[in-house]
């Protein structure tokens, strides 16, 4: 995997970020500072970008490309749509990765350090900002939640469907086990001849 630093035209955002509705909590000026601090990873098949229980800062945007999701090795999702954004909970709850992510093709990604941003933006200084940045991720939150409960509730539909096909289903009575008889031996016994 390559990193690079990520250097665009002020103002002028390419097009994999404007599809993604959760950054218009920013501002076009704090949208260039989030740009300024980010990266860009090229990656080949098989590179993690986020390994499994690594502490990291940043929050991604695949711009090319596509990438599976594991968590203790097992595929569990696929990210695949440009600009779909990743790695947000690394904002909130500051802790270990609870999964994987590796590209299954040759993907690009964009790298925005969240701490950097801190580090440019103090909180104290810029509670505007702050604001939009926790806007931006209860906005990517709310949007995965919402997937989710879809997801779930196909699920539950799909499993109330087969429970009801299986109770449907009588059993087929087997036949009764055909019992064996002893057999039934003849012991023959032989008189030892008389002596003459």
């Amino acid at each position: 995997m390559k990193e690079f630093a990520y250097i665009h035209d002020e103002k002028q955002n390419p097009s994999p970020l404007r599809a993604v509705p959760a950054l218009a909590s920013f501002s076009d000026d704090q949208l260039d500072d989030v740009l300024n601090s980010s990266s860009l990873l090229q990656c080949e098949p098989g590179d993690h970008i986020i390994k499994e229980g690594s502490i990291d800062s940043r929050i991604y945007v695949l711009l090319s490309g596509e990438l599976e999701v594991r968590v203790g090795g097992k595929k569990v999702a696929s990210i695949t749509r440009i600009g779909e954004v990743f790695g947000e909970l690394a904002l909130v709850n500051q802790d270990k990765r609870l999964a994987s992510v590796i590209a299954s093709t040759k993907a690009v990604c964009l790298a925005v350090d969240q701490k950097f941003l801190q580090d440019i933006h103090p909180r104290e200084e810029d509670p505007d900002f702050h604001a939009a940045l926790y806007e931006f991720v209860a906005r990517l939150v709310v949007r995965k939640l919402e997937a989710t409960s879809k997801r779930l509730a196909e699920v539950e539909k799909e499993l109330r469907v087969l429970r009801e096909a299986h109770a449907e289903i009588k059993p087929v009575p087997s036949p009764a086990p055909k019992l064996k008889r002893p057999v039934k031996r003849v012991v023959t016994v032989r008189k030892p001849a008389r002596a003459r």
